[in-house]
């Protein structure tokens, strides 16, 4: 199956390096159709560019809190100059407490195909 998904100019360019291999989501209706093995065809929301992938893993959690402290951040998108100031809050501006807490989050674990 085949989904598409928008990204921020940073995170894309990151994906596209190889730099970030998790993409952090709520869990909502939406990625709750995401299976291992789908495609993900992921649009710049600044550029347009698209970048396809396939999904690895699917790390489900309740909470961002429990997904910061069990995935490497690192991979999720935080470099070595910010990752020691990560906070599970920084999702808020993304997806609101209610929501979390309705859904669980996942981190969506990808490898960009060529």
């Amino acid at each position: 199956m085949i989904h598409n998904m928008k990204l921020n100019a940073t995170p894309f360019e990151m994906i596209k390096s190889g730099e970030k291999t998790i993409e952090l989501r709520l869990y909502d209706e939406k990625r709750q159709q995401v299976k291992t093995g789908d495609t993900i065809i992921f649009t710049n929301t600044a550029t347009g560019e698209i970048l396809n992938t396939t999904i690895l893993k699917l790390h489900q959690f309740d909470t961002f809190d429990e997904l910061y402290n069990s995935l490497p951040l690192l991979k999720c998108g935080y470099t070595t100059e910010n990752v020691e100031k990560a906070n599970p809050a920084d999702m808020e501006q993304y997806y609101s407490v209610e929501e979390q807490c309705k859904y669980g989050v996942v981190g969506i674990e990808l490898e960009l195909l060529n």
